[in-house]
């Protein structure tokens, strides 16, 4: 997708060493999810100066602003993930914490159908299926 200076700032936001370094951080992200903290240490290790408050008040401005999404999937950790265009619903392994997104299509209508039963109108929705993932460590531990 790609958010540029001209974004953050119909979002309200001034471009900033920060928030630009943090969005970058975000869209590259291997795994697509990433704590505050592990944003941070991003950082550190990238020699940039830049304080875990900051980066704490950056992404709540990048969620506000309808730039991130945050989740909480375990222990109330949140996690924050770049806006993406298609809904996605996502798998997490109680023993490693890889999360895993996927999208199907039945399970979306299903759950308009649900809303629509009981007269719902949805605003929004998270599905999170937790569980044990295929990574041998994993199931061993599992025993």
């Amino acid at each position: 997708m790609g958010f540029t200076n001209q974004d953050l700032r119909k979002a309200g936001l001034k471009v900033t060493l920060p928030r630009i370094k943090i969005l970058e951080l975000l869209e590259r992200a291997e795994h697509h999810h990433m704590s505050a903290e592990e944003v941070y240490k991003a950082l550190i290790e990238q020699g940039e100066d830049v304080g875990l408050a900051t980066v704490y008040r950056v992404l709540t401005q990048f969620e506000q602003a309808g730039i991130v999404e945050r989740h909480n999937f375990e222990n109330n950790l949140s996690v924050f993930e770049i806006m993406q265009d298609e809904h996605h619903d996502h798998l997490v392994c109680d023993v490693c914490g890889k999360i895993i997104e996927f999208h199907n299509a039945i399970i979306e209508a299903e759950q308009l159908r649900v809303a629509e039963e009981y007269g719902f109108k949805l605003s929004g929705h998270s599905l999170v299926m937790n569980g044990v993932c295929s990574d041998a460590a994993c199931r061993d531990s599992i025993k």
